[in-house]
C-alpha cells in the first residue's frame, strides 16, 4: 500500500488475495506495488443519535454496551495514547474537540485511560450491510534487513534509485531483463543505493514498498535507515504465493511468507523462475531514521504504532477511530484484545471486519504477520 509501506509476509502482494496488507501508503497516496491506489476514505458521518445504528459505505455501526467488548477491562489501555496522539496530528472529522482534550491528559493509569475514553466516546459493533460479525484479521510488519553501502562479499542484490529513463520507457524492463540484459543494467548503473544478501529480502522491500536498512557502512560504522517506495516499472503485479500455488508447489491454506522461503531454501535452481514471475520491479528512495522508534507512515500520514495501529478499509471505519480489536494471535488460540487506531490501509483489506495488525519491525514481528490470518470481530468508539 502505498505509501511508504513495509510490511509483512503476509502481504497480499506476496501472497495474492491470500492474507493481508503488505504495502504502506505514502502521504500523497499514490498506487501501491499491486498498481491499484488505496481505496478513498467514505465522507464523514455526523454522530448518530443515542441509541441509532451509523450506516457508512461498507459497514454497518451498531450501538453496544462497554460490556459488550471483550476483555476491555484487562488491555494495557495507557499504551494507546502515543498512538491516539499521532492520529490527532490529523484528526478524523468530528474528532477535533476530543483530540485537544486528548493532548492534554496524561493518564496515569490504563483504568483512568479507560474512564477517560468512556466519558467521551461510544462503543459501536461493526458489521457487514448483510450483518455479518465476523471477519479476518491478518499481520504485517516493517522488514529489517542488513545491508551494505557497496557490493561485496554475500551482499550482491542491489537495491535502485529511480533510473533517469523511468518517465520515457513506458512500461520500463521486466524484472528479468532487469536480471538478464546489459541495456537495463547500463540504465541503472550509478543509481544504487545498497546491497542486500538475499533476492528474498529485495522482494519483500520490494512488495512492501519500504523497509530498514541496517547498513554497514564503509568506515565500518552501523546505523538504520529507511528505504521507502520512489516508483515501479509499470510492470503488472504477479504475486510469488500465487505462482507457486498455480505451479503445485505449495496449497492455498499452506501459503505464507516462511512456506514461500522454505521453498525458495529447498529449490536454489527455481529461485530466479520463480521470481520472475514477477515482472514488478520497484525503486527507492532514501529516508533518515532518526527515531528508530517511530514506524513508518500509513494512509492516514501519521507513523504507525507496533501493536496499536491497524490497516482498515476506511469506507468502512475512518482513520483515526480506535477500534477494539477481537481476535487471536497466529497459529494459537490465546486472544488477541486490545484497543489499536486505524492509521492505515492495503489494496487486499476491503469490507467492513476486516484488519490489518502492524506488528512493528524485525524477527519477531516477521514471524507474527507473517503466520496471521485469524478470525476478528470489530467495535469502534466515536465520539458522543
Amino acid at each position: 500500500m502505498k505509501m511508504s509501506r513495509s510490511r509483512g509476509l503476509v502481504a497480499a502482494a506476496i501472497l495474492g488475495a491470500l492474507a493481508g496488507c503488505g504495502l504502506f501508503v505514502p502521504d500523497a497516496a499514490p498506487p501501491d506495488e499491486t498498481g491499484r491506489a488505496p481505496p478513498p476514505q467514505a465522507a464523514p458521518a455526523p454522530a448518530p443519535a443515542a441509541g441509532a445504528s451509523l450506516v457508512r459505505a461498507r459497514s454497518r455501526w451498531v450501538p453496544a454496551n462497554w460490556a459488550d467488548l471483550p476483555g476491555w477491562q484487562g488491555d494495557a489501555t495507557r499504551e494507546l495514547w502515543p498512538a491516539l496522539l499521532r492520529g490527532c496530528d490529523k484528526p478524523a472529522p468530528g474528532w477535533e474537540a476530543i483530540c485537544v482534550a486528548a493532548r492534554g491528559f496524561a493518564p496515569a493509569s490504563d483504568a483512568e485511560a479507560r474512564t477517560w475514553l468512556q466519558q467521551r466516546l461510544r462503543p459501536y459493533r461493526v458489521e457487514s450491510p448483510d450483518g455479518a460479525t465476523e471477519g479476518l484479521a491478518t499481520g504485517y510488519f516493517e522488514p529489517l534487513v542488513e545491508a551494505q553501502r557497496q557490493p561485496r562479499a554475500a551482499f550482491r542484490v542491489p537495491l535502485h534509485g529511480l533510473p533517469d529513463d523511468l518517465a520515457t520507457r513506458k512500461p520500463w524492463w521486466t524484472r528479468q531483463q532487469i536480471d538478464t540484459l546489459p541495456a537495463a543494467q547500463a540504465a541503472l548503473r550509478g543509481r544504487e543505493l545498497a546491497y542486500v544478501a538475499d533476492p528474498l529480502d529485495a522482494l519483500l522491500l520490494q512488495v512492501q514498498g519500504s523497509g530498514r536498512l541496517m547498513l554497514s557502512e564503509a568506515n565500518g560504522a552501523r546505523r538504520q535507515l529507511r528505504v521507502a517506495y520512489a516508483g515501479h516499472n509499470d510492470q503488472p503485479y504477479k504475486s510469488v504465493g500465487r505462482w507457486l500455488i498455480e505451479q503445485g508447489e505449495l496449497k492455498p491454506e499452506q501459503a505464507s511468507w516462511p512456506a514461500i522461503k522454505a521453498w525458495a531454501r529447498a529449490n536454489p535452481k527455481r529461485l530466479n523462475e520463480m521470481l520472475w514471475s514477477n515482472p514488478r520491479y520497484v525503486f527507492f528512495r532514501e529516508e533518515p531514521l532518526p527515531d528508530p522508534t517511530v514506524g513508518p507512515k500509513g494512509a492516514q500520514a501519521v507513523p504507525l504504532t507496533p501493536g496499536r495501529s491497524i490497516a482498515v478499509d476506511p469506507q468502512s471505519v475512518p482513520y483515526g477511530t480506535p477500534v477494539w480489536l477481537d481476535t487471536t494471535e497466529p497459529l494459537s488460540s490465546t486472544p488477541l484484545r486490545r484497543l489499536v487506531m486505524a492509521q492505515d490501509t492495503g489494496s487486499a483489506i476491503t469490507g467492513a471486519v476486516r484488519a490489518d495488525y502492524f506488528w512493528g519491525w524485525g524477527e519477531d514481528a516477521e514471524a507474527q504477520a507473517g503466520r496471521m490470518k485469524q478470525p476478528l470481530r470489530l467495535w469502534v468508539l466515536w465520539p458522543r
